[in-house]
């Protein structure tokens, strides 16, 4: 008995190392076979929706912790596990996605960014909908910072891909899906962007509907700027339609009679009623400042610049005044430029020739009263007046041969006249002044075309000196 006894207590250490065998070949088979149901697991689930899926496996009972979009997604999550071959026992620990009610999205621009925020139904719409503001807003930076939540209205897709294309036409703003509801806020980008955007909305999904559209237009902003040294006239900015476009760039084409005109207008829809009636007699005082900008904003007028005499500035804004249509304002910030140097007879006369080359006084068909296109260019022969002091100027009335010679004669003498008052008006004396009409007997061009009719109703100044 004492050597069975001594055998036994030699024998029980011996099992330690066995131990530690059998456990090493449990580990080295377990975790293989883990690793490997993990993998199929995951493998299965690839063309499951779920969001933010977590597997992990010990032995063969595999435990999935997600989120799913629907209880039939839950399902079917567990139900793919379940059919992994080697699988035993699937512990369910998946949850809903938040329901948000109500269902909110909105994106919003800044100057330099685009934010969307609020929910969004699947991780598939989330980058869609982020891939497609990106492409939209044309480098434009895309911050999204939505969720994803359950709830969302049938289309919902839709309606917000067709929203952010109106996102792109903002210059800044926000727009809101709540639930079926639209809401808009905000400044379109370009002039006739928010109408762009209200044609937009129709399109809507069914069942969607604008609760709210306080998108603004930006201001409509015409702009005429008179460069003398360029000698031009640089027109920028909107106007209703072609039409408005013809006749505006005619008009300056009149007005300014030694400068290019610049046409840079565009065409666009949101004018302010009564645009064209504005901008018309506004280039007319714009003609008649040495330099200048005006700058038409809705419906205030902003005109400043130089004047090139003192009666001018006040002749000037009482003229737009009254020509402007009701409900237009006037803001003229105007100064009188300083007067240039005398110059002799000889000098005037050449003055007075060259400017009269470039430019014709006009008057209304047939009648002696001068036409508003001609400011411009009899404020030019005041200055050139006002520097020639020292001499007497004769007016002269020439017209064309159409009508009969005594009616010619006399439609002469008060055209030659009328320039005469005007010339007073501005504050010349009247005693250097004389109206003299010719009629049709001296003309400078035949009288068989239009041409040369247009050439021969004209006004001449001649210079005498002061006895």
């Amino acid at each position: 008995m004492r050597g069975l006894a001594r055998w036994s207590s030699k024998w029980w250490p011996g099992t330690i190392p066995l131990a530690v065998i059998w456990a090493l070949a449990g580990w080295f088979s377990t975790s293989p076979l883990e690793t490997e149901l993990a993998g199929r697991s995951t493998a299965a689930l690839k063309d499951v929706l779920l969001d933010k899926s977590k597997i992990t496996v010990s032995g063969r009972d595999v435990t999935l912790v997600a989120d799913a979009f629907s209880d039939e997604g839950r399902r079917n999550a567990v139900a793919t596990i379940e059919a992994v071959p080697g699988v035993r026992l699937v512990n369910d620990e998946t949850r809903l996605v938040p329901e948000a009610k109500p269902f909110v999205w909105s994106a919003e621009r800044d100057v330099v960014r685009v934010t969307l925020t609020g929910s969004s139904p699947l991780p598939t719409t989330k980058g869609k909908l982020l891939e497609a503001a990106r492409a939209d807003l044309g480098g434009v930076e895309v911050v999204d910072q939505t969720n994803l939540s359950r709830g969302a209205p049938p289309r919902f897709d839709e309606a917000a891909l067709l929203l952010l294309d109106q996102v792109a036409k903002l210059k800044d703003g926000k727009i809101t899906i709540s639930d079926s509801k639209v809401s808009l806020a905000g400044m379109a980008r370009e002039i006739g962007g928010r109408e762009a955007i209200a044609a937009a909305l129709k399109n809507l999904p069914e069942g969607f509907s604008v609760a709210a559209n306080d998108i603004k237009a930006p201001p409509y902003i015409f702009q005429a700027n008179k460069d003398p040294v360029a000698l031009t006239v640089t027109l920028t900015g909107y106007v209703p339609d072609n039409n408005a476009h013809t006749a505006i760039v005619a008009s300056a084409g009149r007005k300014f009679f030694s400068e290019k005109v610049v046409d840079n207008l565009k065409t666009s829809l949101g004018a302010p009623s009564g645009f064209s009636n504005a901008v018309v007699p506004a280039l007319g005082a714009l003609s008649r400042l040495s330099t200048g900008t005006l700058v038409v904003t809705d419906r205030e007028v902003k005109l400043s610049g130089d004047v090139l005499y003192d009666a001018a500035a006040g002749q000037l804004r009482a003229n737009l005044i009254k020509d402007f249509p009701q409900g237009w304002q006037l803001k003229a910030d105007v100064s009188v430029k300083p007067a240039a140097a005398p110059v002799d007879a000889t000098v005037c006369q050449q003055l007075f020739t060259d400017v009269l080359g470039k430019g014709t006084i006009r008057f209304e068909s047939g009648r002696s009263n001068i036409d508003a296109d001609s400011a411009g260019l009899l404020d030019h022969l005041i200055e050139i007046a006002l520097r020639c002091a020292a001499t007497n100027i004769e007016v002269v009335g020439h017209t064309d041969s159409d009508g009969d010679g005594p009616a010619n004669q006399t439609l002469s003498e008060r055209r030659a006249q009328a320039v005469v008052d005007y010339l007073v008006k501005a504050g010349l004396p009247a005693s250097r002044f004389a109206a003299i009409g010719y009629g049709s007997t001296q003309p400078v061009a035949a009288n068989d075309t239009d041409e040369g009719k247009a050439r021969n109703r004209r006004i001449e100044f001649v210079v005498k000196e002061q006895p």
